[in-house]
């Protein structure tokens, strides 16, 4: 990839990318795409077979388990890949489960998980009927809501953890995890466009509100992972801050409310440039041989890094990626935004710094060299295993390790100039100095596959990969594809398309079996140990998101859809001159 400075008059820094063409022709692509479908029809088949309507399949032993409420969450979740792919037997097969799912009957509790049955059940309702026109998957989307209504029983409006739909209660802790609370916003905002009802965007408003209005003074306008949801503010006892675990989708439903509602809730966007503001100058990490770029959490008061790199992360470099696309984040102005309102309110030091970022970066350049380097290291930590296939977590070396050498890049020189630790200072360092080469982080790496994993050898001498395995299994997790797809999609650079590929290879390879795809217990084995499961996500979204890396036409243009958490994607819309004097919007 070649770099080339450009210093502008205000002497903001700007860094034109070049662009990697494939030599793959679109037919193949095209070919690539179906073998996909093939592979979806494959493991619905399988589901439907066996499974249904349970909730999904246990694809090692042919058999069913109601792990989601005992509703059939594989239907629901399948729904949009179905039209999507085509697939009209299978959806109209379907319908009539739907039709009969009684949402106050639960298995194997009284109680569902209300983030959950949102992003999955009523997520995959919304999108089917926002492609299909189905009334009846409308009908019964409003029938869930009913059922639900009793999550928002809380003091602040934020949801409870739990509901019974039969008893019309809610059940949970007083401190809740940033994911569970605040991702039913575009669900429910996009419920009431369609049903014209108040109610429904009063839930979601609410915790937009309550977001934006908390007191982030100590997180650096950073939504944190613990939250009172009785006086809808951050808890202060222990304050964790992550893009992993229990806070990933709320950091996301911050840029795509902004997104879905036609740039309409300024709130949503402010919170999220502060948010990305945070990740860039704090979380945002260098190992120390191959420099590759990783983002963790801090833990504790005295926060200090874990270097956990968790996969769930890896839904992060797609949201850089589709923030520097869809917003003019090189001209704020245009957006209503100014430095002066995003670091208000924050401690000096960290005033400062986001004055710094602020002003001495092309904001848009800044957030695809994040998305770049995040989604290469996401991309190496499959292709460094022997089966192609990515771990859950992974630790990050703090130091380098004995014997390894500081990765020598033949085009720019020896990158580890720039330094390990902190990304920003690296940044920092290397503008600074001239800006020569690559951005630290974002130059190619090849994968270091290891020959003898238990003891920590590498192929050859002094060569390592810069983490340990802490959870060796592959998910079936779509976080890394839509990362690469998004990348593919925002950026035109084949490269991502090529890497989504051959993970669908190893999926393939790996994970195959009689009646559909399993999760791998052990990636680094030869061959891998395989599990006993199928997560309805996996029809959802890893498969969702690889049929439209390789489908040469653009099926869910990026400026007219927002996908949810779940990858059900919801249409852009407007609220009218009528709706906002309904719904009392500014």
């Amino acid at each position: 990839m070649l770099y080339s400075i450009t210093l502008g008059p205000t002497d903001v820094l700007s860094i034109p990318r070049e662009i990697f063409r494939s030599s793959t022709p679109p037919a193949v692509w095209e070919a690539r795409a179906e073998q996909v479908k093939q592979a979806f029809v494959h493991a619905y088949h399988g589901y439907e077979e066996h499974a249904a309507p349970h909730d999904e399949l246990l694809p090692a032993t042919a058999g069913s388990v109601d792990n989601f409420n005992g509703w059939g969450v594989s239907v629901y979740d399948s729904l949009d890949t179905m039209l999507l792919m085509g697939l009209d037997d299978e959806f109209k097969r379907a319908l009539p489960i739907i039709a009969r799912t009684n949402f106050t009957s639960v298995t194997p509790s009284e109680y569902v998980p209300f983030f959950e049955t949102v992003i999955r059940y009523l997520g995959g309702l919304l999108s089917a009927y926002a492609m299909s026109r189905e009334r009846m998957l409308l009908d019964r989307a409003e029938d869930l809501t009913t059922s639900l209504a009793a999550a928002f029983d809380s003091k602040s409006g934020l949801p409870l953890y739990s509901v019974s739909p039969s008893a019309r209660r809610g059940k949970g802790s007083e401190i809740g995890v940033l994911a569970e609370i605040a991702s039913c916003q575009l669900e429910y905002s996009y419920l009431a466009k369609l049903t014209g009802k108040k109610e429904h965007l009063d839930h979601a408003y609410t915790i937009v509100r309550a977001l934006e209005h908390s007191d982030v003074s100590k997180t650096g306008g950073m939504l944190p992972t613990r939250w009172n949801v009785t006086s809808g503010q951050p808890w202060q006892s222990v304050l964790q801050v992550s893009v992993g675990a229990a806070a990933d989708s709320a950091h996301e439903y911050l840029l795509k409310q902004y997104l879905m509602e036609a740039r309409h809730d300024k709130g949503s966007l402010e919170l999220y440039l502060r948010t990305t503001n945070y990740i860039i100058t704090n979380l945002l990490y260098l190992s120390p041989t191959r420099r590759l770029l990783y983002v963790t959490d801090l833990q504790g008061n005295n926060q200090n890094p874990s270097r956990v790199f968790e996969h769930l992360s890896c839904f992060l470099p797609g949201l850089f990626a589709l923030g520097a696309y869809s917003l003019p984040l090189d001209r704020l102005s245009d957006l209503g935004i100014s430095t002066s309102s995003i670091i208000a309110g924050l401690p000096s030091e960290l005033r400062q710094k986001y004055f710094t970022l602020l002003t001495k970066y092309n904001l848009r350049d800044l957030h695809f060299w994040v998305a770049e380097g995040l989604a290469q290291t996401c991309w190496l930590t499959y292709a460094d295993q022997k089966s192609g296939l990515g771990p859950d977590e992974v630790v990050m070396d703090a130091v380098p390790r004995k014997g390894s050498e500081t990765f020598r890049d033949s085009t720019h020189g020896r990158e580890g100039d720039w330094g390990a630790g902190r990304w920003y200072d690296a940044v920092e360092k290397w503008r600074k100095s001239g800006a020569r080469g690559a951005p630290p982080g974002t130059a190619d790496r090849p994968p270091v596959v290891y020959d003898d994993y238990e003891n920590g050898n590498g192929p050859r001498e002094g060569h390592a990969r810069d983490y340990a395995t802490r959870k060796t299994e592959y998910l079936l997790r779509p976080e890394t594809i839509e990362s690469l797809y998004l990348m593919w999609r925002t950026t035109g650079d084949e490269r991502w398309r090529d890497r989504a590929w051959a993970i669908f290879e190893a999926i393939e390879r790996e994970t195959k079996t009689e009646t559909g795809y399993t999760i791998i217990k052990a990636v680094h084995r030869d061959p891998p140990t395989r599990g006993n499961s199928m997560p309805s996500y996996f029809l959802a979204e890893t498969l969702k998101y690889l049929y439209l890396a390789f489908n040469n036409e653009d099926l869910v243009p990026l400026d007219k859809w927002v996908f949810n958490t779940e990858a059900h994607p919801f249409p852009v819309f407007n609220w009218t001159v009528a709706e906002r004097k309904k719904f009392g919007l500014s």
